[in-house]
């Protein structure tokens, strides 16, 4: 039986680490999450019904991720993010502010940022598990599961 002395904590250090990059994913989470919401509201065209509710959906599922992110983070004892000044200085899936935008279009551009925050949260595990931070490594594996299947979800709209 491991006594009190072989359980691996994590050190302060270590901590602030992961939650930097829990912030950065933060940040890129609440950026898809604008994008899809924006390309929800202005979707048009002959499968509008669809999309809209679509794109809902995802919606929700990335709010909600914002939460339990920012909270993992601070069961770590890092900090989350203030601002959305902050957001903005971290993120690295870029905002679109075309208007005009085709469905496909809103789509195709939805489907590349969500396959670009796989690997951010691939990366992300990979840092978590160097550290043996397990809980947030099950985390981050859910949520690469759920981004997965919007990207598969947009895909097959597309007809990838």
């Amino acid at each position: 039986m491991p006594s009190s002395n072989d359980i691996d904590t994590l050190s302060p250090e270590r901590a602030e680490v992961l939650g930097r990059e829990l912030r950065i994913l933060l940040s890129d989470v609440f950026a898809l999450y604008i994008k899809t919401k924006n390309f929800h509201w202005h979707m048009r065209g002959r499968h509008f019904r669809d999309y809209h509710l679509l794109l809902d959906e995802q919606g929700d599922q990335l709010f909600r991720m914002t939460d339990e992110i920012a909270e993992r983070g601070r069961k770590l004892g890092a900090k989350s993010i203030h601002s959305v000044g902050e957001i903005g200085r971290l993120q690295r899936i870029k905002d679109n502010e075309r208007t005009g935008l085709t469905s496909e279009e809103m789509l195709l551009a939805l489907l590349a940022d969500n396959k670009q925050l796989v690997l951010s949260m691939r990366i992300a595990h990979e840092k978590c598990d160097e550290h043996r931070d397990v809980a947030t490594t099950s985390l981050l594996e859910n949520w690469i599961d759920e981004t997965e299947q919007r990207c598969w979800f947009l895909a097959e709209c597309l007809g990838e």
